[in-house]
């Protein structure tokens, strides 16, 4: 893979043929490229997580940012490693994104396969608790 930039224009070559990212997608070029240059670095993971209780189910991945030009990863789900190896806990954390809006703060969490009546919000002082849960998830 190949990358070509003049300015807010960048080009990237998959091998089947350039495909251009301008303006507003320059952003995705960079993360493209970022995990182009993470996977020629070796960093990859792939498979299945041992250790964890039969018939555990869990959600484990990550997010990248580009904040300023510099790379932020994060993980997210409910696969935590402890010292005696990976556990599945039993709430999960959504991914939250948060904005400073001129007269308000938006908050969106991702909270797929819940519905808004499941979902309790609780503000305290600058604390916010947004919690959701039903019978087979938390």
């Amino acid at each position: 893979m190949s990358k070509k930039e003049e300015g807010d224009k960048v080009e990237i070559d998959f091998g089947t043929g350039r495909i251009s990212f301008g303006g507003l997608f320059k952003g995705l070029g960079n993360l493209i490229d970022l995990a182009a240059k993470l996977r020629e670095e070796g960093v990859e993971k792939r498979g299945e997580i041992g250790g964890l209780p039969r018939g555990a189910r869990g959600v484990y991945g990550f997010s990248i940012r580009t904040l300023a030009g510099k790379p932020v990863i994060e993980s997210f789900g409910n696969i935590r490693e402890t010292a005696k190896g990976p556990v599945v806990e039993e709430v999960r954390e959504p991914m939250i994104d948060v904005f400073d809006e001129e007269d308000h703060i938006l908050v969106i969490a991702e909270l797929p396969g819940v519905s808004e009546n499941e979902i309790k919000i609780e503000v305290a002082g600058d604390i916010l608790n947004l919690t959701a849960s039903d019978k087979d998830r938390k």
